[in-house]
C-alpha cells in the first residue's frame, strides 16, 4: 500500500534540504585547529605588511622580516606611545605590554626570507651622483653623515637597532624621510633622523629614495654587527 507524505513534511522538505547543504558546506570550510603561535597571532600584522612580514604590495607598508629586533621594538614602542602616528597601528598596539612588543619584534627579526627584485625608477645621471654621494660619503659642509656610517656599509642595517635601507619600496622611503623632515615622525631625543632629514633638500630625498629602491639585496645578506665605535650622531631612539 502506497503511503503519502504528510503535508508538513512536504512543506518543509526544501528547507531541510537547504539546511543539510549549509551544514555540509560549513563542515567542508572549517578552518584548521588554532595554533597558539606567534606566527598565527601576528596574522593581524601580515594583513598589511605582507605574508610573513615581507612588505605590502601597495609600496607603503614596509618589510618587517629580518630587521634588527631592537629597531622593530623601538618602532612598536613609538607607535604605542604616540611618537609615530598611524591610527590602525596606534590602536592595535595600545593595550600591549613591553614584553609582548619585544616578542613581536623578536619573531619578525628571526625570519630569514628572500627579498623581491628591486624597483628600477629612471634616474638622470646627476640624480644618481647626488644620491650615491649622500649615501656613501655624506656632505660635510651640511653636517650630513653618509647613510652607510649608521646603516652599515651594505645598507642592510646594524645590530641591535639600526634598520636596513635596501629592500624597501620607493614610496615608503619618500614618505618616511618626508615625515622625519616635517616633524610627523619622531623619536626619543636627541632625534638624529629628524636632524638629518631637515638638512636634506626635497631633491635629495627624491634622489636617495629612487636610488635605494633600485638596489638589489644580496642573497643571504644580514644586518651588520654592532659597531665598536661611536655613530656620527647621538640617537635617542637606539636601544
Amino acid at each position: 500500500m502506497r503511503t503519502t507524505a504528510r503535508p508538513w513534511t512536504a512543506r518543509w522538505r526544501p528547507a531541510l534540504a537547504a539546511l543539510a547543504l549549509l551544514a555540509s558546506t560549513a563542515h567542508a570550510q572549517t578552518p584548521p585547529p588554532f595554533e597558539d603561535s606567534m606566527a598565527q597571532r601576528l596574522l593581524a600584522c601580515t594583513g598589511c605588511h605582507g605574508p610573513q612580514g615581507r612588505a605590502g604590495r601597495d609600496g607603503y607598508y614596509p618589510r618587517l622580516a629580518g630587521k634588527p629586533a631592537g629597531y622593530l621594538y623601538q618602532q612598536l614602542l613609538s607607535f604605542r606611545e604616540g611618537r609615530r602616528q598611524y591610527g590602525p597601528m596606534n590602536t592595535l598596539l595600545a593595550p600591549l605590554s613591553d614584553d609582548y612588543l619585544q616578542a613581536i619584534a623578536t619573531h619578525f627579526a628571526s625570519l630569514d626570507l628572500p627579498y623581491p627584485p628591486p624597483q628600477s625608477p629612471a634616474m638622470a645621471p646627476a640624480d644618481q651622483l647626488r644620491a650615491q654621494t649622500l649615501v656613501r660619503q655624506g656632505h660635510a659642509q651640511r653636517k650630513l653623515p653618509a647613510c652607510q656610517q649608521c646603516h652599515g656599509e651594505a645598507l642592510l642595517g646594524r645590530q641591535p637597532g639600526v634598520p636596513g635601507l635596501l629592500g624597501l619600496p620607493r614610496d615608503y622611503l619618500l614618505a618616511q624621510l618626508a615625515a622625519w623632515r616635517q616633524g610627523e615622525r619622531r623619536s626619543r631625543a636627541p632625534d638624529c633622523m629628524a636632524d638629518i632629514a631637515r638638512r636634506l633638500d626635497p631633491e635629495d630625498i627624491r634622489a636617495v629614495a629612487d636610488w635605494l629602491s633600485a638596489q638589489a639585496v644580496p642573497t643571504g645578506a644580514k644586518p651588520a654587527p654592532a659597531s665598536d665605535g661611536k655613530l656620527p650622531l647621538r640617537c635617542g631612539g637606539l636601544p
